[in-house]
């Protein structure tokens, strides 16, 4: 649950820049949003989640 809420706001956030920054049109953004619901529902999900579970646990083993 903390994995995926924190995921929320780190792309939520992206896309926030992206939309201030970079020119990112609200149809574009409303369009990833669909496309994320799709993959979401889709049989790929359960990879996609493992595979951010292993980055996220990669990503919190290293020690600086």
């Amino acid at each position: 649950m903390i994995l995926s809420i924190s995921g929320i706001v780190l792309f939520g956030t992206i896309t926030f820049l992206f939309f201030r920054r970079d020119g990112l049109k609200v149809s574009h953004a409303i369009v990833c949003a669909l496309l994320g619901f799709y993959i979401a529902g889709s049989s790929i999900a359960p990879s996609i989640t493992a595979g951010g579970a292993t980055l996220a646990s990669l990503l919190g083993g290293i020690k600086f």
